[in-house]
């Protein structure tokens, strides 16, 4: 039983997401499909799927290798867009094109109903975001809201909570991925540009940190018990040392935030969740039942191939280590509770189907 919560479909050249454009913007200039700044070494997808088709463009190809050859039930479609990009307006016509070619191309002809798709939008336009939400969110079958991991500021500043609260409103969890681009991108750590990939991918998972630890803070969760944050790269690994930080201090100032009612790691089950990386982890598989004991991980972490990236995992490398109760919730339970899928007979509450 799997789920994949994290699977990165293609589109194949500008020219297929530009059709999608409306008119007055199918001229404009965007940013091309390869999008990252920092290449990974032997380059961003695995090398076996350069063929016929881009990798991850192909519906059919993706589910064959998810599907029949992977043993997965379902998977999580979350496309990347084009980066950040200084014009928001569009920005969030690139993401309104991304959604329509999600359902013209993966969705609508998926006559098994084991893909389910994401709702990208601009958090730089949230007026723009919230009628995408409005838009779409009837749809079945899509689960989530998707916002990219860069952003100018913290996602529990006051700003973003109009989109938190209509994807709250709609039962919708928001996952936030690594979404760099050739457009303009914000510096990837606190301290500016890593100078190579090592750097890029070790000092990233920190960001998703900072959005936690406001929206907890903020008081974000505290006046939306419905939200849930799915953090979609990893970076699960550094969560308990941090948030043993970030209770020590709240703890000791709880006179500056008296709407944060609890200690901020106790509003992890209720409302974050992770996907899994390959890098997350013990190196030493026998350390893993004991590891993700630590801060309650087995019931915050979900299964995520990240296909078609070179650093894809399989299900089985991703379990290695955990006990029977843990392979479960990791591999599919999680998930299916999250987005409401009923995994092989086994009916669970959530979205309608």
């Amino acid at each position: 039983m799997i789920i994949d919560t994290n699977v990165q479909p293609h589109f194949r050249s500008n020219a297929e997401i530009r059709r999608y454009l409306p008119e007055a913007h199918q001229l404009r200039a965007i940013p091309d499909v390869e999008q990252q700044w920092y290449q990974a070494p032997g380059g961003d997808y695995r090398k076996d799927l350069y063929g016929e088709h881009y990798p991850g463009s192909d519906p059919e190809t993706v589910a064959r290798h998810l599907f029949d050859d992977g043993g997965v039930q379902f998977a999580i479609l979350n496309p990347l867009t084009r980066g950040n990009i200084a014009d928001y307006l569009l920005n969030s016509r690139i993401c309104a094109a991304v959604n329509d070619w999600l359902l013209d191309q993966w969705l609508e002809p998926d006559t098994s109903g084991r893909f389910r798709g994401t709702i990208r939008v601009n958090p730089e336009d949230p007026r723009g975001a919230v009628a995408e939400i409005e838009r779409l969110a009837a749809h079945p079958k899509l689960v989530q809201v998707g916002v990219p991991m860069q952003s100018r500021e913290p996602y529990g500043k006051p700003v973003f909570e109009p989109i938190w609260e209509a994807a709250a409103a709609h039962g919708l969890p928001v996952a936030v991925h690594i979404n760099g681009g050739n457009g303009v991108d914000y510096a990837p750590t606190f301290a500016g540009h890593a100078h190579t990939y090592p750097g890029y991918a070790a000092f990233m998972p920190l960001n998703y940190f900072v959005h936690l630890a406001t929206l907890i803070v903020e008081g974000t969760f505290g006046r939306h018990p419905g939200l849930k944050f799915v953090f979609a790269d990893g970076g699960y690994d550094i969560l308990t040392p941090l948030m043993w930080r970030l209770d020590t201090f709240w703890l000791s100032m709880r006179d500056q935030t008296p709407w944060v009612d609890r200690y901020p790691s106790e509003y992890l089950p209720a409302h974050v969740r992770f996907c899994s990386s390959a890098f997350d982890g013990p190196t030493d598989a026998g350390q893993m039942e004991r590891w993700m004991e630590f801060s309650a991980k087995a019931d915050l972490l979900m299964y995520g191939s990240s296909y078609p990236h070179w650093s894809t995992s399989s299900p089985e490398v991703t379990a290695l280590g955990l006990d029977a109760a843990q392979r479960n919730k990791v591999l599919w339970r999680n998930a299916s509770e999250l987005y409401g899928l009923a995994v092989k007979g086994l009916a669970v509450e959530g979205r309608a189907q």
